[in-house]
């Protein structure tokens, strides 16, 4: 845990250690031309920044986080339970699951990227191409052909390229990824809401038969949707399950 934690920082901060390392602050920059140093400079720095300001969408984009999340909102919107798990529960929950199942990957594009970066041995150029294609590879196992051709037919109507011998472009694998992750998260998301669904139809036709008109079924059925998912041990059904499902 304590070297993908790393790993995140070090993705966000490499760049300007190198870059500040390289090129140093310009002294006198607001007083003198812009020579091709000081725009260098310059145009890097805004690049770490904008990929700083990005990094947590990134981040999510190429992982497993959309399928934990979207299963956990969809299990407590069934349950009736708006605010219980609180939000911050559900989302750290999410998050160290896709620690625990991108740990292979991150320690992956670790070893390969950014340690030889941090030793000096290869150039940023290099380590980028070494650290993505881990997440390529995860990306690529956890997509359907469908949702990928789909991209890549669409580049092709407008002319463009992302396929190269046998290599995807990112352009095309991520949004397919994507995709393919919110597609898999509301079908996990459609049976765990079924035997709710039962629960709920059976107190309602319970209350009806019994007269009692003005009583909200969901107040009746919340404790016993509770308590059947405690009985059936849900939390470790629907994690083990979830962790199962990729590749």
């Amino acid at each position: 845990m304590i070297r993908i934690l790393a790993f995140i920082g070090a993705m966000m901060a490499l760049t300007g250690t190198a870059a500040a390392q390289a090129q140093g602050f310009p002294a006198d920059l607001l007083n003198q031309p812009l020579s091709g140093s000081a725009a260098s400079w310059i145009v890097r720095t805004f690049g770490l920044l904008t990929v700083l300001s990005v990094a947590p969408g990134i981040l999510i984009m190429v992982t497993s986080f959309p399928r934990f999340v979207i299963a956990f909102a969809i299990l407590r919107s069934g349950m009736g339970m708006t605010t219980t798990p609180s939000n911050m529960i559900l989302v750290s929950l999410a998050m160290f699951m896709t620690f625990y199942v991108m740990g292979p990957t991150f320690e992956r594009a670790w070893r390969e990227g950014v340690d030889p970066l941090i030793q000096n041995q290869i150039t940023e150029v290099e380590a980028a191409r070494r650290v993505s294609e881990p997440f390529r590879e995860f990306m690529l196992a956890n997509t359907r052909d469908k949702d990928l051709q789909l991209f890549i037919d669409i580049a092709a109507e407008k002319g463009q390229t992302v396929v190269e011998g046998d290599r995807v472009d990112l352009r095309a694998v991520v949004p397919a990824f994507m995709i393919s992750e919110i597609r898999r998260g509301f079908e996990i998301g459609f049976l765990i809401l079924l035997p709710f669904l039962v629960i709920d139809l059976i107190v309602a036709t319970i209350t009806m038969a019994m007269g009692m008109m003005m009583l909200p079924p969901t107040s009746i059925s919340l404790p016993f949707k509770i308590l059947f998912f405690v009985l059936i041990d849900g939390w470790n059904l629907m994690v083990g399950s979830l962790v199962r499902s990729f590749n």
